[in-house]
């Protein structure tokens, strides 16, 4: 990312007693760098040619690991978990977005095409996440790093060549594929499995070296 000055990315929210629906407002994003943590979003990106970043605590903690982003065309959308509540604590809605209200009150608003009231959650539902299929985790840099390892593993493709175990085909019982074969010789006449003529028959038809002359 070049230097300059950088803009604080505009961001919309909307959420249900279980979650929460982000919305980074910035089309075409490149050179993203995306960290969620338990605690807040860290993100930076480009847009427009401009530099853009978010830092941010949550009013309350989340479930990182739970979380899923993805970068689409005119923004870069997330659905973060909520951290469950102590036992016997019922999930709740938040007051706000973050628990720094000054940069709540500049940069987020409410994602209205999502938001519903707390007591309309029963009828409204859970949030429509198909758009975020393909997505990508959020379990913080731990998590990202040990992502990447795994890819390493994809060098395990090789193992692909187990695919030769198609050779364990060859379990089939042979007493029955023999005897199809032979049946299917059956449709010649019966010629498949028919012996051979013996030599002997050619010797037999050779004339007695005596009697030429």
């Amino acid at each position: 990312m070049s230097e300059g000055p950088v803009n604080t990315a505009p961001i919309k929210w909307a959420q249900r007693s279980d979650s929460l629906y982000v919305t980074i407002s910035l089309p075409d994003v490149s050179e993203e760098n995306i960290k969620l943590s338990d605690d807040g979003l860290h993100f930076r990106g480009k847009s427009g040619g401009k530099d853009y970043a978010v830092d941010a605590i949550f009013f309350k903690s989340v479930d990182s690991k739970g979380s899923t982003y993805k970068v689409m065309k005119r923004s870069v959308q997330m659905v973060i978990m909520k951290k469950e509540g102590d036992e016997g604590e019922d999930e709740e809605f938040w007051p706000r977005l973050l628990k720094d209200k000054s940069l709540e009150k500049n940069h987020v608003s409410i994602d209205w095409d999502r938001y519903v009231d707390e007591d309309e959650e029963d009828d409204a539902g859970a949030f429509d996440t198909s758009g975020l299929e393909g997505g990508q985790g959020m379990g913080g840099m731990e998590d990202m790093m040990g992502g990447m390892g795994g890819m390493g593993g994809m060098g395990g493709m090789g193992g692909m060549g187990g695919m030769g175990g198609m050779g364990g085909m060859g379990g089939m019982d042979m007493e029955s594929l023999m005897k199809n074969m032979g049946d299917m010789g059956g449709i010649d006449g019966g010629e498949a499995g028919k012996e051979p003529d013996s030599d002997d028959d050619d010797v037999d038809d050779m004339p007695d070296l005596e009697n030429i002359e």
